[in-house]
């Protein structure tokens, strides 16, 4: 029911994690708005409100887990230039910008000398058409971690966005290009 994930960048940060959707959509949607569900003819006006935090908060999370599920077990090597040793999320500080960036999808493959280097960060959006704006955010993420201590990045460390909606034809064209790797629903349901 529920998981502990490791942060991919910091050893000392983990979260848990609400593991089965159901149980994350009763205490995202249901009982928020137990209330108004008990009353007759008020579901259709909760279902409207509440559509937006179902999106961000029940599949929007569990689109980001298919989407580590995915590199890890499915993906070939070559989707991530090596081995997966390690798939997770993590958060990458910025210390120029005094913020703080989350990957949903960080692949980090061990070389064999005992310490892990970043083969693939990824982006995944379930409800949202990606586009140019979210691989410039993955470059610069990119840029932060060829500086991290611990997991270092290089600019051979690919960059992937996962999306359910789909991306922009300039998207498409830096794919091409073999700038980023677009992973669709039928390619996680049918590709590697």
């Amino acid at each position: 029911m529920i998981t502990h994930e490791l942060d991919a960048f910091r050893a000392n940060r983990s979260s848990y994690r609400i593991a089965e959707p159901l149980v994350t959509f009763y205490h995202a949607v249901m009982r928020p708005n137990w209330g108004a569900l008990e009353r007759p003819g008020r579901a259709t006006a909760v279902w409207q409100r509440a559509q937006p935090t179902f999106l961000s908060k029940v599949v929007g999370p569990h689109f980001e887990e298919l989407a580590r599920q995915w590199a890890r077990w499915h993906a070939s090597p070559d989707t991530h230039a090596g081995h997966p040793a390690l798939v997770a999320s993590g958060t990458v500080n910025d210390p120029v910008g005094r913020t703080t960036h989350n990957v949903d999808v960080a692949v980090l493959g061990d070389p064999g000398n005992g310490r892990r280097t970043v083969l693939s960060i990824g982006e995944a959006k379930w409800n949202t058409t990606m586009t140019l704006g979210h691989l410039e955010r993955l470059r610069h993420i990119r840029d932060l971690l060829t500086q991290h201590p611990t997991t270092p990045a290089t600019q051979d460390t690919r960059l992937a966005l996962y999306s359910a909606t789909g991306f922009t034809p300039d998207l498409h064209h830096a794919a091409e290009r073999g700038e980023v790797t677009l992973i669709d629903l039928h390619r996680l349901y049918h590709g590697t």
